[in-house]
C-alpha cells in the first residue's frame, strides 16, 4: 500500500534536517509511538493504537537504510509485530526535505504492509488515517524545531541513560514516558470514520448471525432428542 503525504516546516532545511534524522528527538513527535532502546543503528520501541474498544500494541524495531545530507534524504525501514500475535506490520519510509524561502517542505512517502484485522480496512481508510497521523507530526514538529530544543542535548542523555554491555553492542534504555495509544477513530475524517462503522457493524451482524445460527442448531438438537425419549 503506497501513502503518500506532504507538509512544511516553518524552520531552515539544515535546522529541520538535524531534528528529522534524530529519532530520538522525534519519536515523540508520533501519535501513540515510544521508543525504548537503542543499539547502533537500530531502535526499538512500541505504537500503541486503539479502534474504538479495540486495542493494539505493535512492538517493532526502526532502522536507517539511507541518510544522503547533501540531498536531504533519508529511508527507514520499520517492522513491527502485534503482541497478542494478531498481525504485523513493516514499512519503508522516504522522506525527502527541500528548501522553500524560510521554511521546509517534506514529502513523506510510505510503503506500507500490514497484516491480521487492521488490514481489513482497507486503502482509504488507511490514507485518511495516514494523513492525520502526518498532521500531528507535522505540528509536533514544528513545535519542537521552533522551540528551545537543541539537537546537542540529546548528547548528555546518552552518558545519563542506563547501558548495558551484549555480545560486545552497547544497549542504551531508554528511560522514556508511558504514551497513550492513539484512537484511530477519533483519529480519522468523517469518511473514513464512516467506513470503520460500517466495518464493525458488518462484524457485529457477522457475530450475531453465527451465534444465531448456533443456538438454532442447539434448540433443534434439544428437539430431536425429546423427540427420541417420547417415541
Amino acid at each position: 500500500m503506497e501513502l503518500v503525504n506532504e507538509f512544511s516546516v516553518e524552520a531552515p532545511i539544515e535546522k529541520v534536517w538535524s531534528f528529522f534524522t534524530n529519532v530520538e528527538l522525534i519519536a515523540p513527535c508520533l501519535p501513540g509511538a515510544q521508543l525504548q532502546e537503542i543499539e547502533g543503528e537500530e531502535y526499538r520501541g512500541i505504537v500503541k493504537v486503539k479502534v474504538g474498544p479495540i486495542s493494539a500494541q505493535y512492538k517493532g524495531v526502526a532502522t536507517f537504510l539511507e541518510k544522503d545530507e547533501s540531498n536531504y534524504h533519508i529511508v527507514i525501514r520499520g517492522e513491527g509485530r502485534d503482541t497478542r500475535g494478531a498481525g504485523n506490520a513493516s514499512a519503508d519510509i522516504e522522506a525527502q526535505l527541500v528548501s522553500n524561502g524560510n521554511q521546509t517542505d517534506v514529502t513523506v512517502s510510505t510503503d506500507l504492509k500490514i497484516t491480521g484485522k487492521a488490514a481489513q480496512f482497507g486503502r482509504g481508510v488507511m490514507a485518511d488515517i495516514s494523513k492525520k497521523l502526518i498532521d500531528q507530526f507535522a505540528d509536533n514538529l514544528s513545535e519542537l524545531v521552533t522551540g528551545d530544543t537543541e539537537v546537542e542535548d540529546t548528547v548528555t542523555q546518552e552518558k545519563t541513560s542506563s547501558e548495558r554491555e551484549d555480545e560486545g553492542e552497547s544497549i542504551r534504555i531508554l528511560d522514556s514516558e508511558e504514551v497513550e495509544a492513539v484512537n484511530l477513530l477519533s483519529t480519522a475524517g468523517a469518511p473514513a470514520l464512516k467506513r470503520v462503522l460500517r466495518f464493525f457493524i458488518k462484524r457485529a451482524l457477522n457475530l450475531v448471525l453465527k451465534r444465531t445460527l448456533l443456538l438454532m442448531a442447539i434448540v433443534a438438537a434439544i428437539v430431536i432428542v425429546i423427540f427420541v425419549i417420547v417415541n
